[in-house]
């Protein structure tokens, strides 16, 4: 834990960490120093002059965001002199920024704007200046307009910190802009359209691209929530308005290295009020699929279900919530009388291989990535690819094992571009001859091993590390895992955001497999959300609990239409193991219902008093925490998919009913 330091900043008796800066200091006493360029998380660099205060013995002003904490300091943030140079700095900036106040869709949230209130300056008093810069909206995610821009640089950094590198300054003086290479527009950059400079933007140069008239932060309802797309689970924060959302951003808290959302996450929304959402309750007729009523089709349900008994099946995405999970485990095995549940985990991960410790991201100062291809670009697991790239950018180091080349790779420390089992065996092999404790089974697994130059250096650096953090694919995981027998944290990452969650709920398959279900093991199939099926399988009975009209859907027998993400509530289990509460953003669209609230309904229908599952029943069983324990070194079998095209598969209507069908048209970026 960092030494506590005293010193006083506007009279205030503080205690920070040694090594922050002023400004984060002043903000644990409860003190806003001005600023337009800083960014909590990064290196402070002056370039704005707003916020400085005077030191107690110091002759001049100092820039409280590249100045750290003494023991005994004594700080003025508001004196005559500084806040005199704020008022020039601020004076100057309105000269050059269109004062379009009254309409700006930033009003109420524009740093500039406060400060200039602050001040009292309505107007400028030096001569206004026009560029006339031309405006990139040609993509429907971002728009930027650099006449807006007050060039703190804060789009720049955070774009350098994450590693995609889109952004940089051209010129000098006043007449400077912040552009792409070449001055191209956004979606000819390799921008992934992750919108993190859209969050850092300080004033309206950069925003959504559809903000226009669509409300101002004081009119939206926000939430904090969690983003159900991909494994990464990440942090998001709804604003809704009139019971639709109108924009989401990153929720992890400023300064975390996990504060990223992709595009997906960002912009995706868009497929709740889509074309092709099922609002109502649809029945297979003469051929057909018509609308029918709810009573209709739970009934027509049931009365298959009890038909089917035994011989019914369930597969489920594991990105439903650990409440529809575990229901979903009772509708099964109490009510229906089957074995057969199981979820899309299967086809990447198992119990063994998904329950895995957890650990802190943002403290690891060695990451090892076994066989994953996180990628922002691609949008595979992109913010891992984005937390490691920002913690290799604050000293971490980065070992990459995998049999291919991650894009990853080129920030990488080492490269062990060889078969992970080998690579692991090898590697383990020298940190034992390196004196890590190892027991006998491991130390005899390993004895054969070669080590290599490149092992012995990335051994080496594993050794040093004081919290390496290995971040495997659920496949390697338990070669993986002996590693961390002898030091570290080993973490499993599936593709599916709550794949943990749904494992823990116990919705593991104790008769047949997803695989063997949906190759005709099953009489009746009821599919639940997006699973990766486009042809109806061989069951006489098929039944697709969905938010949206899918393949799939089209050729069910009964379509019961189930609410999307942002439209539920529950918990859930992410990558790191970590509870996480996910908020309803918006009501069900039509007469669409939660899962859980589904299953009881068909409950009811068949003659069983079920409930759903509670908050509380499913907080106990998240709990479930597994030590890793010694396993051969090998892949673990029957566990290879391809994760790319997994995530796109159960994100499809997400993608088809939104915006981010223009990224795959025209092919940005993946």
């Amino acid at each position: 834990m960092a030494n506590m330091v005293n010193l006083k900043i506007d009279g205030k008796e503080i205690k920070a960490p040694e090594g922050t800066n002023l400004i984060d200091a002043a903000e644990i006493g409860g003190v806003h120093i001005p600023n337009l360029c800083y960014l909590k998380g990064l290196k402070g660099i002056g370039a704005c002059r707003l916020c400085l205060v005077e030191i107690e013995g110091m002759k001049s002003p100092m820039i409280a965001c590249t100045t750290k904490v003494k023991e005994g300091m004594s700080v003025d943030t508001k004196t005559e002199k500084v806040q005199e140079v704020r008022k020039f700095v601020i004076d100057l900036i309105l000269s050059m920024h269109p004062l379009d106040c009254m309409t700006c869709t930033k009003a109420g949230v524009c740093n500039l704007q406060q400060y200039a209130y602050d001040f009292e300056l309505k107007e400028s008093s030096f001569t206004r200046k026009k560029f006339g810069f031309a405006i990139d909206e040609a993509n429907p995610f971002i728009k930027r307009d650099p006449d807006y821009c007050v060039l703190c640089g804060r789009c720049v950094r955070v774009c350098k910190d994450q590693g995609t590198n889109v952004l940089e300054f051209m010129g000098r003086g006043v007449g400077s802009k912040v552009v792409t290479a070449n001055d191209k527009p956004l979606q000819e950059s390799g921008c992934t359209f992750c919108g993190s400079c859209v969050d850092a933007c300080p004033v309206n140069a950069l925003l959504e691209a559809d903000r226009w008239r669509k409300g101002r932060e004081w009119d939206y309802d926000k939430v904090k929530s969690v983003c159900l797309l991909c494994g990464n689970g990440c942090d998001i924060t709804v604003s809704t308005k009139d019971g639709s959302v109108a924009k989401i951003n990153a929720g992890a808290l400023e300064g975390s290295p996990e504060r990223y959302i992709c595009a997906y996450g960002r912009f995706g929304f868009d497929c709740i009020e889509a074309d092709n959402r099922v609002t109502t309750p649809m029945k297979r007729v003469n051929g057909e699929l018509k609308e029918t009523t709810w009573k209709d089709a739970v009934e027509t349900v049931a009365n298959a279900l009890k038909k089917a008994g035994s011989n019914a099946g369930f597969i489920s995405t594991a990105g439903i919530l650990n409440e529809d999970a575990l229901t979903l485990k009772k509708f099964a095995s109490d009510v229906v009388k089957t074995k057969n549940a199981d979820t899309t985990a299967s086809l990447y991960g198992s119990a063994d291989t998904l329950l895995s410790g957890s650990t802190g991201l943002d403290s690891a100062d060695l990451f090892v990535l076994v066989d994953l291809n996180p990628s922002q670009w691609e949008r595979v697991l992109p913010a891992i690819d984005a937390v490691i790239r920002r913690r290799i950018n604050a000293g971490a180091k980065l070992i990459v094992v995998n049999s291919s080349e991650p894009k990853i790779a080129s920030v990488a420390t080492i490269n062990l571009i060889e078969n992970e089992s080998s690579a692991l065996m090898s590697l383990t092999k020298a940190l034992i001859d390196k004196g890590l404790t190892a027991d006998k089974k491991l130390e005899s697994a390993v004895a054969g091993a070669n080590v290599s130059e490149a092992v012995e250096k990335a051994a080496a650096l594993y050794a040093e590390a004081k919290n390496p953090v290995i971040l495997s694919s659920p496949a390697m995981y338990p070669a993986s895992a002996n590693i961390a027998l002898l030091k570290g944290t080993a973490v499993s990452v599936p593709v599916e955001s709550n794949a943990k969650g749904v494992v823990m709920m116990g919705l593991t398959t104790e008769g047949k497999s997803y695989k063997e279900m949906t190759s005709g093991g099953a009489s009746l199939l009821y599919a639940i959300g997006e699973v990766p099926l486009n042809t109806r399988p061989k069951a006489d009975f098929l039944v697709v609990q969905n938010s949206h009209m899918t393949e799939l859907a089209k050729q069910a027998d009964v379509v019961l239409p189930s609410a999307a993400f942002l439209e539920a509530d529950g918990t859930m289990v992410d990558y790191n193991g970590r509870l996480k509460y996910v908020a309803k953003a918006v009501e069900p669209a039509g007469d669409a219902k939660s899962h859980r609230e589904i299953f009881v309904d068909i409950a009811k229908a068949m003659g069983a008093d079920m409930k759903e599952a509670k908050e509380s029943e499913t907080k106990k069983l998240a709990k479930v925490k597994v030590k890793p324990v010694f396993s051969p070194f090998e892949r673990k079998e029957g566990l290879d998919v391809k994760v790319d095209e997994m995530i796109e598969s159960v994100n499809a209507s997400v993608i088809n009913g939104s915006r981010l069908l223009w990224l795959k048209e025209a092919a940005v970026c993946a």
